[in-house]
């Protein structure tokens, strides 16, 4: 074969494809014995996900996708997802597929097992107080490095800011709206540390309070990986923008607690309070009601 014709039908080897800023969780190159990875890779970040939004993210047909997820289910790295809520159509509602732990182990490499064993042996040397001031420094740290990154106005702009330097950071972030509700999911669908937190979840707790501070919200963790979740899950209200009380000016001319606003000092009403009839038969006479005479107040 001549070299055009070995060059006209030849494929330029692709790169690797990282998930949105991602370090850590990536969708490898598509060729032989990557397919199967950049599936996985994809369930970890977008789980709970059918077959049919995998074979369309990933340029591949809906059968090869099946047999790559029958593949991976078998080998214990997948799940089915049960969202305990049917479809509402006719036909065997549509499968979901998250990682299961073994699964997020496939693409966190060894640095966790390292981790896990310099904090046990900064706990044996000095103790729980020191595991927990490790917790708070970095909890410092990453709000430090956050913050210059989450200006919205609101809190729901906040959190998609802060799911981007998630991303970043390969916790594969994302935020889902809550239907009916005045509140978004914040959802990390990998996290390097997992393994780490799963025996100190002082950084689960640590991180947690970062996601407070930098969103100006109350949030409430319903779920981590670490606690066996398929994705850490963090719901966060978000609150309307905080409305302006009316000023004592705005108040002119109504009652307030029982006092007159005198902010722009004392007015004459447009008409005149009415006064009650004396009773029938009174031998007292009454004064005459105040009147208005040539826009002046008179008694």
């Amino acid at each position: 074969m001549s070299d055009d014709a070995r060059t006209a039908g030849a494929v330029p080897p692709a790169g690797p494809v990282t998930l949105q800023g991602s370090h850590d969780t990536h969708v490898p190159p598509d060729g032989d014995g990557t397919t199967r990875e950049r599936v996985l890779a994809l369930i970890v970040s977008d789980g709970p996900v059918s077959a049919a939004s995998l074979a369309t993210d990933l340029g591949l047909t809906p059968a090869g996708v099946r047999r790559h997820l029958a593949q991976l289910e078998a080998d214990g790295l997948i799940a089915v997802h049960d969202s305990g809520a049917g479809t509402g159509m006719r036909g065997r509602p549509a499968r979901h597929y998250v990682a299961t732990n073994r699964g997020q182990s496939e693409l966190s490499g060894a640095y966790p097992d390292l981790a896990t064993q310099a904090l046990r042996y900064l706990r044996d040397v000095a103790g729980e107080d020191a595991v927990e001031e490790f917790a708070h420094r970095r909890l410092a740290e990453l709000t430090d490095r956050y913050a210059s990154r989450i200006t919205a106005d609101d809190v729901a702009g906040r959190a998609e800011q802060l799911a981007t330097v998630l991303a970043e950071d390969g916790f594969a972030a994302s935020v889902r709206p809550v239907a009916g509700t005045a509140t978004v999911q914040l959802c990390q669908g990998h996290c390097p540390v997992q393994h780490v937190a799963e025996e100190f979840p002082q950084l689960c707790d640590a991180e947690a309070q970062v996601f407070s501070q930098l969103l100006g919200s109350h949030v409430q963790r319903l779920a981590t990986l670490a606690g066996g979740g398929h994705a850490c899950t963090t719901n966060v209200p978000v609150l309307p923008a905080a409305t302006r009380a009316p000023e004592a000016s705005d108040a002119v001319g109504h009652q307030t607690t029982g006092r007159r606003a005198t902010a722009r000092g004392p007015r004459a009403p447009a008409h005149p309070p009415a006064r009650h009839p004396e009773p029938t038969g009174s031998s007292t006479t009454a004064p005459p009601p105040p009147s208005v005479v040539d826009g002046t107040w008179k008694e």
